[in-house]
């Protein structure tokens, strides 16, 4: 089998994060949030990689290159404008030629893997599967029906209750979608949707399975989702302390350090990452923070936030559900009690 990374959406719910960059590289838990997804291709012995490429290419090309440095074949395939799932697979048929894939949107995340829902596909063989998690609130999601092991109806956010069974973005295919795809025509907002295809498949009656995901699962797309991942990837992480803590430095909970950071007179709640040479000093951290790789802190408060590599931040701060750029600068020169609360895109500089 082959495998399709979908990386060409702009981010706008991500704005000003995604200005300099798209979304699918944003860091969660100090990991790209791509690299989750070709982790979960790899460990399901898929190496053979396609990645959808917009305007942000060469920031997608830059960090992956040819991905040899994380275990697979990457072939880099451009979609010159974002006009729907369906069209990126049409886009990507060169590739994938007549061979059986998975195909998993760039900015999904979840715990436990593919593993299992690749397993099924392979045993039963159908026409196609789609990973499904049962969610609180159907109608912000694309949803499908289901009676006896297959999906009946694909709706997208259904205004009354039909299923609390949400897509996930993590799809299995044969060859036969492409003449599905060939066979729908653009939606109302001009797209080719792979749900059109597929219910086009069921409308054929072509066996088009489902498996329930047992973990958690989320789409990154907005501000507070993020924060939610970042949160559950932290909960999960092993405590790992590569770097230098000083006597004065209390550490409490799942702690990872990593690699030539240095922390002195602080207090770290875990769970909570500190990237490679990263310095940290008078400042209290976390809990559920991610601090970025060569990120400089001193005499602030951190706790439910991300911040990416190289930001600097001189106190003192009390930040929290925050969302912080690649080398940012934050200076405050007068204490307040209460929490902040920011979004700041790159090599902002934000003086309070």
């Amino acid at each position: 089998m082959k495998g399709l990374l979908l990386s060409g959406g702009t981010g706008t719910r991500l704005r000003p994060l995604t200005y300099s960059g798209p979304k699918q590289l944003l860091p969660v838990a100090n990991k790209p949030i791509l690299f989750y997804a070709i982790e979960n291709l790899r460990q399901a012995g898929i190496t053979d990689l396609g990645v959808i490429v917009g305007e942000n290419a060469r920031h997608v090309k830059e960090r992956l290159k040819d991905g040899h440095e994380l275990g697979v074949q990457i072939s880099y395939i451009t979609q010159k404008q974002p006009l729907g799932l369906a069209h990126a697979v049409k886009t990507a048929s060169s590739f994938l030629q007549n061979q059986s894939f998975v195909m998993i949107l760039g900015d999904t995340l979840l715990d436990q893997g593919i593993c299992s829902f690749v397993d099924h596909y392979q045993a039963v063989n159908p026409v196609a599967a789609v990973l499904v998690s049962r969610v609180k609130e159907p109608e912000h999601y694309g949803v499908v029906r289901v009676e006896n092991q297959r999906v009946v109806q694909l709706i997208e956010k259904p205004k009354s209750f039909i299923s609390d069974l949400a897509l996930t973005g993590i799809y299995a295919f044969s060859p036969r979608i492409h003449e599905a795809i060939e066979s729908i025509t653009p939606s109302a907002r001009g797209e080719l949707e792979i749900t059109d295809a597929l219910q086009w498949l069921v409308t054929q009656n072509e066996e088009v399975i489902f498996q329930i995901h047992p973990g958690w699962w989320k789409d990154t797309g907005r501000p507070a989702d993020l924060l939610e991942a970042n949160r559950l990837l932290l909960h999960d992480q092993k405590p790992c302390l590569e770097g230098y803590a000083d006597p004065f430095t209390r550490v409490t909970g799942n702690v990872r350090i990593e690699r030539g950071a240095r922390i002195t007179h602080s207090t770290l709640i875990g769970p909570l990452v500190i990237g490679r040479n990263a310095h940290i000093e008078d400042a209290v951290i976390g809990p559920y923070t991610t601090i970025g790789h060569e990120a400089n802190i001193k005499r602030a408060e951190l706790a439910d936030s991300i911040l990416l590599d190289r930001c600097q931040i001189d106190g003192p701060i009390r930040l929290s559900r925050s969302l912080i750029g690649r080398e940012t600068v934050i200076h405050k020169t007068k204490y307040e009690a209460g929490w902040i609360h920011l979004i700041l895109g790159d090599t902002s500089r934000c003086d309070l």
